[in-house]
């Protein structure tokens, strides 16, 4: 059976430069996704304290769902006849999520969780304007991973104020 090509919606041929746009937007959201993965890992780990417990396991359950936007954004790349990037085309960019100097330094991590979750919406909120009325399957599912993102935004938000209100920020 010979394969044809879209007629219509962003797999139309004459969609292709539009698709090709789609894809990279996508891409660089795969490797957000990777990086935070990574970093959340390290940050889950890492601290010490009394204090540091809810943070670790906030994390930890994140690591997860990261990764599975990561994993919805490949399986997007591939459906839009992208190539999924190895390890070798990524290049970190996280400088506010790396691992405190001091392992007792919980508010740096919440300070680099909020900061990776904002340029995560800032990017995801690009995606969902660049495939409005071009791309609904795309356009849904990052609306449905941007809710997760503020989600996790306004829960580390919520232990930053805690941390402010006590004097410890």
């Amino acid at each position: 059976m010979a394969t044809r090509p879209a007629q219509h919606g962003i797999l139309a041929d004459e969609q292709a430069a539009k698709r090709e746009q789609i894809v990279e937007m996508l891409k660089k959201a795969y490797w957000m996704e990777i990086e935070t993965v990574m970093s959340y890992i390290a940050n889950s780990i890492n601290p010490d304290g009394v204090r540091a417990q809810e943070i670790i396991e906030s994390l930890r359950e994140d690591v997860q769902e990261e990764l599975g936007h990561a994993q919805q954004f490949a399986t997007r790349i591939k459906e839009l006849y992208g190539v999924v990037p190895g390890s070798l085309e990524f290049s970190a960019e996280q400088t506010y999520l790396q691992p405190p100097e001091h392992a007792t330094d919980v508010v740096h991590v919440i300070r680099g969780v909020i900061a990776a979750e904002n340029g995560a919406i800032e990017h995801y909120n690009q995606i969902i304007e660049e495939t409005e009325g071009v791309d609904p399957v795309t356009n849904d599912m990052v609306i449905a991973i941007l809710h997760d993102e503020e989600g996790h935004r306004r829960l580390f938000e919520g232990f930053l104020r805690e941390y402010e209100a006590e004097g410890l920020a």
